[in-house]
């Protein structure tokens, strides 16, 4: 376990023990999981070593619960700005939608409206495709790049996770786009 990597000597320690054969843990400040390669490069690690050092990097934010003792049904959710935010139309249809409740004096949540958070989350697998694009990178890594290939590899966003939450009715819509605002 290394702790926070805030510099070159912090990111090349973690990246020397995982080379070594070590399983190693570290965390990085980054808006996303495509970031933290960027970040690393930033740094001064070298591109071959961040490609094959690193086996995944998982980026995660925490979103409210909404209270189940009050919550509500969204009965006007708009569907232009769900679109936005991904849903399919079947999505959009099929859904029950609920926001925060309106009750000022529920126990359970001293009226806020949520009680509890949940992790979104999302993997970024080092695949292949991602290890040539961070190698061939040159002067700048490819953020959106990284980010197209490993959604055309699989990976769910964070805004994907959060969908998933909401169409659960774990949350609001308003609190997805509070959490994951910078996608």
């Amino acid at each position: 376990m290394v702790g926070e990597m805030r510099d070159r000597a912090t990111a090349e320690l973690a990246i020397k023990l995982a080379n070594t054969g070590h399983l190693t843990f570290s965390t990085l400040h980054t808006n996303d999981a495509p970031s933290a390669v960027s970040r690393l490069y930033k740094m001064g690690v070298e591109p071959f070593l961040i490609a094959y050092a690193i086996n995944l990097v998982v980026a995660q934010r925490l979103i409210r619960k909404l209270c189940p003792d009050c919550k509500e049904i969204d009965t006007d959710p708009d569907p232009i700005l769900l679109e936005q935010l991904g849903f399919t139309e079947e999505e959009i249809a099929t859904t029950t939608f609920y926001r925060p409740g309106s009750n000022r004096g529920c126990p359970t949540c001293q009226g806020n409206g949520y009680k509890g958070r949940r992790a979104i989350c999302e993997t970024l697998y080092f695949t292949r495709e991602i290890r040539h694009l961070i190698v061939e990178a040159g002067e700048k890594i490819d953020e959106d790049a990284l980010r197209a290939q490993a959604i055309a590899d699989g990976m769910l966003t964070l805004q994907d996770s959060a969908r998933e939450l909401v169409k659960m009715g774990d949350t609001s819509i308003e609190e997805m786009m509070r959490v994951t605002a910078t996608e």
